[in-house]
This record gives structure tokens, sequence and C-alpha cells, in this order.
């Protein structure tokens, strides 16, 4: 198994990560999450002076590689936020684009079951016209389902729990690249092949 230390922006990352159908499918491509998931509490603490501490205590866990996931959010691009952070202290630094919840719109199974709609389908997860997690607001209000509530933690663990929310489903969707890099990503990391889920 291949050890993989994460240091995430936010609690909704860290649930995310934490859940146990990411980990059921991490541990299938011959990945073992470290525990604990870093939760840095805001992508602003992603910063190079602030990565030590967090290196150290991911350090006991022995991992081969450390992964930072953070969000987009109202920086210019992607290289930024890489340029940001620094890898310094890092094997990969992954940004979802604008948010995490942009994933979230991107597993359409999740989404249908949320939403008790079997046809719904987001064409545009990355492109939002508000942020992802306002989006979700509207998505829900527009077809008439009950809205996410105002806890994005409360919701994540809904999301990644009781509806099934799967990193390859996310990564399948054509519009959300930012999924697909890391997805494989880790997969190239396990050494596996491609294996996308139903």
């Amino acid at each position: 198994m291949v050890k993989l230390g994460f240091i995430v922006a936010g609690a909704t990352e860290k649930i995310m990560i934490e859940s146990a159908r990411f980990r059921d499918w991490a541990n299938a491509q011959g990945l073992e999450i470290c525990s604990p998931v870093i939760n840095a509490k805001g992508g602003g603490n992603l910063l190079p002076q602030h990565m030590a501490p967090m290196m150290a205590t991911l350090a006991r866990s022995q991992p081969d590689h450390v992964v930072v996931l953070t969000d987009l959010e109202h920086e210019p691009d992607i290289e930024a936020v890489r340029a940001r952070i620094t890898n310094a202290h890092t094997s990969l630094i992954f940004v979802a684009v604008k948010a995490l919840e942009a994933w979230f719109l991107a597993d359409t199974t999740a989404m249908r079951a949320w939403l008790k709609q079997p046809d719904f389908e987001e064409a545009r997860p990355e492109q939002t016209p508000a942020m992802p997690w306002d989006w979700l607001k509207e998505v829900s209000r527009q077809q008439g389902a009950r809205g996410p509530g105002s806890n994005k933690v409360m919701f994540a663990k809904r999301f990644c729990g009781v509806h099934g929310f799967q990193i390859a489903n996310a990564a399948a969707h054509p519009a959300c690249p930012s999924a697909k890099a890391f997805h494989d990503a880790l997969l190239d990391l396990s050494g596996g092949a491609v294996l996308l889920e139903n």
C-alpha cells in the first residue's frame, strides 16, 4: 500500500477525504489514507511558514506522499494558488475549481440521489454563475428539492455519506477537470490504471 498524507484547506475537504467511500476507493487502488487528515482551517493558512507544524504531525504516520487539497475560491488561476503554497513540503497540490462543492455538482449519481431527480445533470460544475455552494442552493430551489441548509459541514457529511458522493464519478464528468486531475494523479501514485466506479 502507498501511504498518503493529506493537508486540506477546510472541513468540507476533510470530510470528503475521511469519508468511508473515499477510503474504500483509495484502498481498492492500493492507497492508504494516513490519519489524521490535517485541516489547515482556511486556504490562507496553506503557506510555507505554516506547513512545517502540519508536516510534523503527518510525519508520525510516515506517508509516502503528502497531498494538499484546497479551493481556487477567488484566486486568478490554479498556478497562483500553487505558487502561494509552494511544494517545498508536499508531493502534490490540487486545487478544486471554484471550490470542492463543484466536485459534488459533478457527481451526477449523488446529485440525483440528493435532489430525488433521476434526470438531473449539471452541465458545467466548475463554471457555475455563483460559487458552487450558492449554486447548490439555487439548483435545489429550481428542482423543488430540500436545500443544502446553511451548514456546509453537515451537508458535506450527508452528501458523502447518505447520498454517496464518489470521486470517480466527479472525475468522469466531462466538465470537471480539477476532479479528474486529482483522481488520476492519485491513481498514478498507486501505480494503477484508471478505474472509474459506477
